[in-house]
């Protein structure tokens, strides 16, 4: 079973946290599923940004990416060659290291 280590985060994972998930799931689900309430407006549908994460460590193991994850990704904020939605990048065998960014666009509009 793949572990997820999640880097540290102020509101998401303060103290971050190693979690393990089955292959086949995705890593927004698994995070969900451990009590990491990371953003996931659109309810893990690839229609919005919010659950955006940098895979520090394992990003070619994730399922590929489609047109739509690409597309969306290029409004994600603090966007990196290494970013994927956390509700599209599936798990396979290997183990993932993942920073989720300070902010997310809904973070952004709610507090301005």
């Amino acid at each position: 079973m793949p572990t997820i280590t999640i880097l540290p985060h102020a509101e998401y994972c303060p103290q971050g946290d190693r979690i393990e998930a089955p292959r086949g799931t995705s890593v927004c689900e698994a995070l969900l599923e451990n009590g990491i309430a990371i953003e996931h407006a659109c309810d893990q549908v690839c229609a919005c940004t919010t659950c955006h994460v940098i895979v520090k460590q394992g990003f070619d193991s994730l399922g590929e990416m489609d047109e739509a994850e690409e597309d969306l990704l290029d409004r994600a904020w603090g966007l990196t060659p290494s970013s994927r939605l956390s509700c599209q990048a599936i798990l396979s065998d290997q183990d993932v290291t993942i920073e989720i960014p300070k902010y997310s666009i809904n973070h952004a509009k709610e507090k301005h």
